[in-house]
């Protein structure tokens, strides 16, 4: 980079691809795919930006390019001029635009400070960070076990410390209310936050039991008392939880289906062939009592029932089944998932029946029992270029590939269904790229449980990068096709720039 001799002094990283021509500018846009570039109406007004810019370009190296183009030159007042940019009208002579994938993407106006440009180039259409929210300026934000240690270590005021994750729906939901209460017990209170999502963080998570987000610990003097939950999440919540912090109260059990008043028949491993006998037409729901799904269909299940047990010519009766208690009926029809509906007809079972959710649905099935329409295909039995994996063959398949980005799901969690088509799009990409690939783990196998647990899956989807089988780190981007796309586009990028730097050497 050549600099004016003013600026000569300055440590501006050898990263910073200073600009002044539009071919090469044009070069850069066609060749790179996530590029920040920082316009400035001078060099001297670009000073304290390239400073930090410097240091930015350093933790994105490989993953985002930092350009500078100084308007006050003859040359580069050109390329200004056809980029239609003039950082003379902003307040500081400078202007920071990003370029995505060849072209103009957003002017860059979040916090310019180290953290949040290195967050932005590394998921440029990702959410701003938590501290990036004025509303949250009173909440600590704790970057690093080490700032986590310092804090306990001197904090003498009772601390509340919030480990979230940022995708996590809930912890989004609660983060106003959390910062609201931050505001208002500001001096006698401190709120902090920490995201412990990346692997980086699996110690402090194992230390205090993070097992979901949002995770919120109690500390007095340094030392962690219990967790805050089964409380309200509002400011005035924890407010008033903070004034007498007490442990969590056990939950009440809740009382099974089978003890509760409804006209539904609760089968057991004793009754249930006697009783599948003597009713020739039996709809049998396998249920689990943790089961969301099945808390979700239940009253359908039993209005179902009502209807059908004040009907004079009932087409059949509905009956339940607590799989988590009566084991051997579970095995015997192999129950994997919850709730699980299947007919019976004459004692013998005719039909798993998935797609009956609904009173309305229930009924006129039975009216009219047909098969089911077949299922949808297993992700892992269609056809796409995503590398199927399993415990035996993990590690040897990705030994043959340099870049290798594995999903680790659950066929019944939402998010990963979410995720799939675009995760399966992204493979599709690089099919003919022989040394990347886009592989997938189905962790509710049993064969797979002890692999995921190896590999660090504490949630899903868990996406992790390997390079020829050696864990990197987390992918924590974005998880739409774009970003899985530009996450490996990056990594071959890389690839290419180090192949040309060897080639100009020799």
């Amino acid at each position: 980079v050549f600099l004016p001799p003013f600026l000569a002094s300055l440590k501006v990283s050898p990263l910073i691809e200073k600009i002044s021509d539009h071919k090469d500018f044009k070069k850069l846009l066609r060749t790179r795919n996530n590029i920040l570039v920082l316009y400035s109406k001078s060099a001297a007004a670009a000073d304290s930006s390239l400073r930090l810019l410097s240091s930015v370009a350093q933790e994105v190296k490989g993953r985002g390019t930092i350009s500078w183009i100084d308007c006050g030159d003859t040359e580069s007042r050109k390329l200004c001029k056809k980029m239609k940019v003039d950082p003379n009208s902003k307040e500081k002579g400078v202007e920071l635009l990003h370029y995505k994938d060849g072209a103009f993407h957003t002017e860059y106006n979040r916090a310019v400070t180290l953290k949040s440009m290195v967050a932005f180039l590394k998921d440029p259409e990702g959410a701003p960070l938590w501290e990036e929210d004025p509303e949250a300026k009173d909440v600590v934000h704790v970057d690093s076990e080490k700032e986590l240690r310092r804090l306990l270590k001197k904090e003498d005021k009772p601390l509340l410390m919030m480990f979230y994750a940022p995708w996590c729906g809930v912890c989004k939901r609660m983060m106003p209310s959390y910062q609201q209460a931050a505001t208002e017990l500001k001096g006698k209170y401190v709120l902090a936050g920490m995201n412990v999502y990346s692997a980086e963080f699996e110690r402090i998570k194992e230390e205090y039991n993070v097992r979901g987000y949002p995770t919120i610990c109690y500390f007095e003097k340094g030392k962690f008392l219990f967790h805050f939950e089964n409380y309200g999440a509002t400011a005035t919540d924890i407010a008033e939880w903070l004034k007498n912090p007490q442990a969590p109260q056990p939950q009440a059990p809740e009382t099974p289906w089978a003890d509760e008043e409804n006209v539904v028949y609760h089968l057991t491993d004793e009754d249930f062939d006697k009783f599948v006998k003597d009713h020739s037409s039996v709809l049998v729901m396998f249920h689990a009592p943790w089961c969301g799904h099945c808390k979700k269909m239940k009253p359908e299940y039993e209005k179902a029932a009502e209807f059908l047990h004040a009907t004079n010519d009932s087409p059949g009766v509905l009956a339940a089944v607590d799989a988590t208690v009566n084991k051997a009926l579970a095995e015997r029809y192999h129950i994997s998932g919850f709730p699980t509906l299947k007919y019976f007809k004459d004692g013998e079972e005719k039909y798993t029946l998935p797609h009956l959710r609904t009173k309305n649905k229930i009924i006129d099935w039975l009216l009219n029992p047909e098969a089911p329409p077949p299922p949808e295909p297993a992700w892992e039995e269609k056809q796409t270029s995503v590398i199927h994996l399993a415990g035996e063959d993990f590690r040897e398949s990705l030994k043959k590939k340099k870049h290798t980005l594995v999903m680790f799901y659950a066929p019944w969690c939402p998010h990963c269904k979410n995720a799939i088509p675009h995760f399966t799009t992204a493979a599709e990409v690089f099919k003919e790229d022989r040394k990347i690939a886009y592989a997938a783990v189905d962790c509710a196998k049993e064969q797979n449980h002890d692999l995921c647990k190896q590999e660090g899956v504490d949630g899903y989807p868990t996406f992790n990068y390997y390079n020829y089988g050696k864990f990197v780190e987390k992918y924590t981007g974005e998880r739409g096709e774009s970003g899985f796309i530009t996450f490996m586009r990056t990594l071959r990028e890389r690839d290419h720039e180090r192949v040309g730097k060897k080639k100009d050497e020799l």
